[in-house]
């Protein structure tokens, strides 16, 4: 079976093209995509050619790993039908061209994909394209949630990461966070909390900050404004080294606590917070494009501060 999927064949060189898929199994599903989101972070890492090298990396891959829509065939040793509405955090289904391998980096732009059915989320259809913000919303919940975690009283970043600590804060019951950002036209769009310039709060005793801007020379700015025994939680991707003073750290016996990406029972309690109506993923995504724009797309998403989410709509591709 070929499929359309976005074919990343070198750093910045990005185009709509063909793959060949690999047979679906038993415990497998194929899904026929709606929408795909662009993640402004690993993704943008691989765009630009910056990923630190990894097991399994290379060029060509077909990138994403926010994907849904429809499940079109299900293998005997699944529990899913035909029909139903999932979110699928990429895949590895992609048959060696003639030219080499295609890697699934994360593997989820693309019109069809061969999923084990162990990997994909129920989701209400209701959801819409919102639905590809599945994992973006369960990263945020686990740095909330996640293994020793505190709730932040303070994040840095009102993209739409930070938005997502900043609701799922709420969500689960604990007080309104600040945020901040330094670009004005971000200052909008906050719902329950309120967003300022940094320069603009006196705060000095905060007890949990945590970064969402992935920006590399803020720790020495965050140490100074935590409270004695307060925490520093980088929720970002970072890929030069980070440093800091050691001292004023010192002197207010800091933490700093890393959050990674999501695990299965994040993508399971945020699904549960949006169906319950405690969790809003409206107002995120402010651009859509037909994946044969893909190029000018990418562009968009990494380059212009007013868009939080760029979605490929691959239903508008057909």
């Amino acid at each position: 079976m070929q499929t359309d999927a976005i074919i990343l064949s070198e750093p910045r060189q990005l185009a709509l093209g063909q793959v060949g898929l690999k047979p679906a199994g038993p415990g497998d599903l194929v899904v026929r995509i709606a929408q795909s989101g662009i993640s402004t972070g690993t993704e943008k890492l691989f765009w630009s050619g910056e990923m630190p090298p990894f097991p399994g990396m290379g060029y060509p891959l077909v990138p994403g790993y926010e994907a849904t829509g429809e499940v079109i065939e299900a293998g005997r040793e699944t529990d899913f039908k035909p029909g139903e509405r999932v979110f699928v955090p990429g895949a590895n289904c992609f048959q060696p061209s003639e030219q080499g391998p295609v890697f699934g980096l994360f593997g989820g732009a693309a019109r069809h994909l061969v999923t084990d059915a162990k990997r994909v989320t129920r989701i209400d259809p209701g959801m819409g394209a919102e639905g590809a913000l599945l994992a973006l919303a369960a990263t945020a919940r686990h740095a909330v949630a996640g293994p020793n975690a505190s709730p932040p009283d303070l994040i840095v970043g009102h993209g739409v990461l930070g938005r997502l600590i900043a609701r799922i804060t709420i969500a689960m019951g604990a007080p309104a966070p600040q945020v901040w950002d330094t670009n004005p036209s971000r200052m909008a769009g906050a719902q329950g909390y309120d967003v300022c310039l940094p320069q603009d709060d006196s705060r000095r005793d905060y007890t949990c900050i945590m970064d969402a801007s992935g920006a590399e020379d803020l720790l020495d700015q965050l140490i100074g404004r935590v409270a004695k025994g307060g925490e520093v939680v980088l929720a970002g991707f970072y890929t030069k080294p980070l440093q800091f003073s050691f001292v004023p750290a010192f002197m207010r016996e800091a933490r700093l606590r890393i959050a990674a990406e999501w695990q299965p029972d994040d993508l399971i309690a945020t699904r549960d917070l949006i169906e319950a109506s405690a969790l809003s993923l409206g107002g995120l995504i402010t651009h859509h494009v037909n994946p044969a724009d893909a190029a000018s797309a990418y562009e968009t998403a990494f380059s212009n501060p007013d868009c939080l989410k760029m979605i490929l709509d691959w239903e508008a591709h057909s």
